[in-house]
């Protein structure tokens, strides 16, 4: 089976690597990120973006992606995608097995029971963090609102002093059989109980808060420990902070997605920091000590003399740190020499003087009228 729109998504190869993936992503999450691109249509590529980066990232949903598509990596052929949280994609929860694609057809073939309990759903939530905050780890507190199991009820569904009976119609299977006439004759097949709606339980006298769903929306708040070094489009997966589950099922997953707001100063690509200093002439040609920002606190740099713009000084220890612990980037600055403009006389006599001292030929345009005139105005 040739899948290849996640590649496509993001612009690789099907042979790439990891690195190739994660750089991949990096660059088009920027550039289609709803808080920094206000185009239509970019908060949608950011999505597609992040569904094929969470499939390509994990090694095991890749395996199954390239030999199912997207069904088998979201878990529809076996159970590809459960596993632990953290960061990363979601956990898959796709179609279930061949069990339930042959029921779905025929009917019957291991019908799950529907008192069973059942995990409620995940829920996902956006952080913005500042630049520092990524670097150096924070703790935030969100708060959301969220399908909770109902106070008044304890989420049964039936009001104080009542509980739910069997249901009579499918009589708890939650499934009822449905005959239809065919050109071949008789066909039978199963379809979700219309009356308790595939519960198995029916509600006699419903709960006056929720009505008889067993949940209520309610306000909720928790503490997120975000660690040092995240970047964009990462997530921190918070087990059990997500909706109610049903039939006494636990709750469901909250899933932090980080978004780190950019800086003014540096630039950062993982671990790697990046910082352009611009320098005069003066220190370039003479060289000098100068003081430089990291996100560390500023430390004094030595330019030797004649450095040229482009030239790239490397600051061990002074990036962001892994992820994955045990090890700090470095910070990488950039020289961009500046050449001066709105020069006096005597800085012009100066630079006359050294070009003469180098047998250094030049031919200055001479300003006419309309030049004067156009910087008497640019001074006012």
């Amino acid at each position: 089976m040739n899948n290849t729109e996640f590649y496509d998504r993001l612009g690789v190869s099907k042979n790439a690597s990891q690195d190739e993936i994660k750089k991949a992503y990096r660059k088009l999450s920027k550039k289609y990120h709803p808080d920094i691109n206000k185009e239509p249509g970019a908060e949608e590529k950011y999505k597609e973006v992040q569904e094929a980066y969470e499939t390509l990232s994990d090694e095991q949903k890749r395996a199954a992606y390239d030999q199912y598509g997207a069904a088998g990596a979201n878990g529809g052929f076996g159970g590809f995608g459960g596993g632990a949280g953290g960061f990363g994609g979601f956990d898959g929860a796709g179609f279930g097995g061949f069990e339930d694609i042959f029921s779905s057809f025929f009917g019957g073939g291991g019908s799950r029971n529907p008192n069973a309990p059942r995990q409620g759903d995940d829920l996902q939530y956006r952080v913005n963090l500042k630049f520092e905050e990524a670097i150096f780890g924070t703790e935030k507190e969100v708060k959301y609102h969220r399908e909770a199991s109902c106070r008044t009820c304890d989420g049964t569904g039936a009001k104080p002093g009542t509980s739910p009976v069997t249901c009579g119609r499918c009589h708890g299977s939650g499934v009822i059989n449905v005959d239809t006439q065919t050109p071949l004759g008789m066909m039978r097949r199963q379809v979700t109980c219309d009356v308790c709606h595939g519960r198995g339980k029916e509600v006699k006298d419903p709960c006056t808060t929720c009505h008889g769903t067993g949940h209520e929306k309610q306000a909720h708040s928790v503490s997120v420990k975000i660690p040092a070094g995240v970047e964009t489009g990462q997530q921190i997966r918070l087990s059990g902070q997500g909706e109610a589950g049903f039939n006494g099922g636990p709750y469901g997953d909250l899933y932090v997605v980080v978004n780190v707001e950019p800086s003014d100063k540096f630039e950062r690509d993982g671990s790697t920091i990046y910082y352009k200093l611009n320098l005069n002439v003066v220190q370039a040609a003479l060289g000098d000590t100068v003081h430089v920002p990291t996100v560390h606190g500023d430390v004094d740099l030595v330019i030797p003399e004649g450095t040229q713009t482009g030239k790239k000084f490397r600051l061990r220890g002074k990036g962001a740190p892994s992820l994955r612990g045990g090890s700090v980037g470095d910070q990488y600055v950039t020289v961009n020499v500046v050449t001066p403009t709105g020069l006096n006389d005597k800085q012009k006599e100066a630079l006359r003087a050294f070009a003469e001292a180098g047998d250094i030929k030049v031919s200055p345009k001479k300003k006419g009228f309309f030049d004067k005139v156009k910087d008497a105005l640019d001074d006012l």
